[in-house]
């Protein structure tokens, strides 16, 4: 059986793939000297302010082109990964990917779709414990990203049967989608 990339790969011949792993190049945290950058006009930043607005417009101009984003999401103490939160800090920039306006924030990256593929070692699909998908889903809507689709591969540290199962069910999902 093909793997669930290789079939989307060979029904989608043309596109382009770019992966960004976090984990292995994680991303700077934000902290006061990035924020204050983001606020500085542009004539009016010292050279290290730039570089920490040039990164960040590079990661918001890969998301820009991006038609379809797929987030791999492993919970960590009920949360998701610094890196992850991170990579969400360097992307929300006010007039970049989202905007306010007299009636509220608004998003600007509409038109995606985004596949979060969320690993756990319990059960925590909608119960109290699940933060992530209420978090994640509720900071790519305030982008403009309303098309979110989450496959969990749940209950993965519960026994070698359910790892297998959850593995399976979720492999199986994502081929369906990828076909």
């Amino acid at each position: 059986m093909a793997s669930p990339v290789a079939t989307w790969r060979a029904n989608n011949p043309d596109a382009q793939i770019k992966v960004r792993d976090l984990a292995n190049e994680p991303l700077p945290h934000l902290d006061a000297q990035r924020v204050s950058a983001f606020f500085t006009q542009p004539d009016a930043r010292t050279p290290e302010q730039q570089v920490y607005v040039d990164e960040s417009d590079a990661l918001i101009n890969e998301i820009k082109q991006s038609k379809v984003i797929v987030i791999g999401l492993p919970m960590y103490n009920f949360g998701i990964p610094s890196t992850l939160k991170a990579y969400f800090d360097q992307i929300a920039r006010a007039g970049m990917t989202f905007r306010y306006t007299e009636n509220g924030p608004e998003g600007l990256l509409s038109g995606k779709k985004v596949y979060i593929f969320a690993a756990r070692g319990g059960l925590y699909a909608g119960t109290a414990l699940d933060s992530q998908t209420t978090y994640v889903r509720d900071f790519l809507n305030f982008l403009g990203i309303t098309d979110v689709e989450f496959i969990y591969a749940e209950g993965l540290n519960m026994g070698d049967d359910a790892k297998d199962k959850a593995l399976a069910s979720a492999k199986d999902r994502l081929l369906k989608l990828a076909a």
